[in-house]
């Protein structure tokens, strides 16, 4: 492109020859310079015209600003909504775990009223109001505590549930030998060998020879030896000065300070020691005290069978047998 001015006073004409670059350069130029002409026109008239509160321009600037407010407060509204519907599912399920934590509290021997702390809450429906942001944040703070308060009664019943398995692991209501008849009760007997009337201080499960003999409950074996009376003897600790003593076995699994759990095989029947006939003898000692072992067997006795538990509490002519 080429262009030409002439001056009429000096009677003079130049010659401009554009190429493609500088056409290019001197329209990008162009559109540059209407940006920021366009930019000083919108700062000094809109910026300074609301400023100041001229009334065309304000009238402008409010139609332009109240839609976007509009959308913003559109969005915040639906987010507020969604998140109260969250808030309300959360709730849902802090009122499912109480109640869960109500019933558990009860095998944990606490008393569910004193951990009731929030009070209860319901009626009908009245209105739909949304809510503000200041009351989704104060009911988030609230469910908050709520939680807090929940774990810490969790862990209180975790703790407590624990301590109960740990004792009920402890006390001796496995049956020692599970395929046994019941022969001699614990109690004032006629001694089998002399015929004299003797205290028997334990109880007497007839089986076969090598018959499995079982742990009655977790432990420590404290003793594990040859007694004249007892033959081949079992001790075995659970703690709270509480013993179970397996004797006349024909073999014994254990030695002294092995770790017992429930149900484990110690031994095996036999008729080692004082004895007539292949049986266990088996023994619970409190403070080195002989007790009827048939009040700590109860328990697994109802669960084995009827039968056993029929045994449990036997009749006079049941009362027979070796020691």
């Amino acid at each position: 492109m080429q262009l030409i001015i002439t001056d009429s006073w000096l009677a003079k004409s130049r010659a401009i020859h554009l190429s493609g670059t500088k056409l290019v350069l001197a329209a990008l130029l162009a559109s540059m310079t209407l940006m920021l002409v366009a930019a000083g026109l919108y700062h000094w008239v809109f910026l300074k015209g609301a400023r100041e509160g001229w009334p065309v321009v304000g009238t402008l600037l409010r139609l332009v600003t109240k839609e976007e407010f509009a959308q913003r407060d559109r969005f915040m509204r639906e987010n507020l909504d969604v998140l109260a519907r969250k808030l309300g599912e959360m709730q849902a399920k802090m009122t499912q775990l109480e109640s869960l934590g109500e019933r558990v509290s009860g095998l944990a021997g606490i008393n569910p009223g004193e951990i009731k702390t929030q009070p209860g809450q319901g009626g009908p429906l009245v209105s739909g109001r949304p809510l503000s942001m200041q009351e989704l944040q104060a009911t988030l703070a609230d469910l908050d505590r709520l939680t807090d308060q929940r774990a810490d009664l969790m862990t209180v019943m975790e703790s407590r549930l624990f301590d109960q398995k740990i004792r009920d692991m402890m006390v001796p209501t496995q049956q020692p030998v599970a395929a046994g008849n019941l022969g001699s009760l614990f109690g004032w007997r006629i001694d089998p060998i002399t015929g004299h009337s003797a205290l028997h201080t334990g109880l007497d499960f007839q089986a076969a020879y090598a018959t499995p003999v079982l742990a009655a409950a977790g432990g420590v074996v404290v003793t594990q030896e040859f007694h004249p009376e007892y033959g081949n003897m079992i001790e075995i600790d659970h703690g709270n000065d509480l013993i179970t003593r397996y004797a006349h076995s024909s073999k014994v699994l254990v030695r002294k300070g092995d770790l017992i759990k429930r149900g484990q095989k110690i031994a095996e029947v036999g008729s080692t020691g004082r004895s007539t006939g292949a049986h266990l003898h088996f023994e619970v000692l409190v403070h080195g005290i002989p007790q009827d072992p048939q009040k700590f067997l109860a328990a697994g006795l109802r669960l084995a069978s009827p039968r056993l538990a029929r045994l449990a509490t036997p009749t006079q002519g049941e009362r027979t047998g070796q020691r």
